[in-house]
């Protein structure tokens, strides 16, 4: 394979995966001692921290000249997908744990690729189809679990109903604010779209008089240094790789690519968390790794093309 032919919206993709993976690896090893709302919270305050001199620094100090549409758009955006979707996401991972929270995310994909091809006109090949079936083959693979005495039914289905609705809601986040990004300043962009996240989430604590609760748990004993790294990775790096990946290449592409984050959550609880890893578990990293080659390799030669 050429990689210098291989696109970065492809690579940044990949590298939101694996950053993202390993994000949701030190939230568990944290104990989840935070309740959803507030890890979400101080993750986003911290990227939104982040995010400011970074703007300033590679984007300088002139603010984006959106319209009001676009406006709406990125705030809008950033509120559904990032202060509702990944509360609820952390909500279905407390309640059912990775595995089974990686099966419902798989969802993302058929998610985004449905909204790119109503709203953007994006369409795939058959062998970019191929590439995803095995992603999908490989993820199920990875993270299907036989038995599910460890989780109630009721939390199981809670779960897949928490985790469903947020990742609809992050695809829709990103294929809506796509065109955004590919007209104005990246940066500036990735910062208001965490303005609308922390803003909806700080308003919603408001109006639901919960800041005495979140207080107190910001009081308590927490292990921050790993909860630190983990938000940094998850609301920072995480969140530039996956942003960039959808202005470099198509939506579909990069969210099959994103989709991998399923695969490294697995291989990295077996080298940080010593979790146990089967043949079931090898066989679907492969088929994972094999989609993702086929997608990238397929991509640098034959990018998605436009319907009509």
């Amino acid at each position: 394979m050429d990689w210098n032919a291989i696109g970065l919206g492809e690579i940044f993709s990949v590298a939101c995966a694996v950053c993202w993976a390993l994000a949701v690896i030190l939230f568990r090893k944290s104990g989840e001692t935070l309740p959803a709302f507030e890890l979400n919270l101080f993750k986003n305050l911290l990227g939104f921290g982040l995010m400011i001199p970074t703007a300033l620094l590679m984007d300088g100090a002139m603010v984006p000249a959106y319209s009001l549409q676009e406006w709406l758009i990125v705030l809008t955006s950033g509120y559904i997908g990032i202060a509702v979707a990944d509360t609820w996401y952390l909500r279905a991972l407390n309640l059912m744990g990775a595995g089974r929270t990686g099966i419902t995310a798989s969802l993302f994909s058929p998610f985004v690729i449905t909204l790119s091809f109503v709203f953007l006109g994006e369409r795939l090949g058959w062998w970019q189809l191929a590439g995803f079936a095995l992603v999908m083959v490989g993820i199920l693979l990875v993270t299907w679990r036989q038995h599910l005495a460890d989780v109630s039914p009721a939390a199981v289905k809670k779960g897949v109903a928490y985790g469903a609705s947020a990742v609809f809601l992050m695809a829709a986040g990103v294929v809506m604010v796509k065109g955004v990004l590919e007209r104005h300043p990246f940066y500036w962009t990735v910062e208001w779209r965490l303005v609308g996240g922390v803003v909806g989430m700080l308003i919603f604590a408001g109006l639901s008089g919960s800041w005495c609760s979140i207080a107190d748990n910001f009081r308590k004993p927490q292990p921050w240094g790993t909860i630190i790294l983990a938000s940094v990775l998850a609301a920072y790096v995480s969140m530039l790789f996956w942003l960039a990946g959808y202005k470099l290449t198509s939506a579909s592409i990069a969210s099959m690519l994103n989709e991998t984050a399923s695969a490294f959550i697995v291989l990295f609880a077996w080298l940080i968390l010593k979790e146990p890893i089967t043949q079931r578990k090898v066989l679907g990293l492969m088929c994972t790794l094999t989609g993702v080659l086929l997608v990238i390799s397929k991509a640098a030669g034959d990018p998605p093309t436009p319907v009509g």
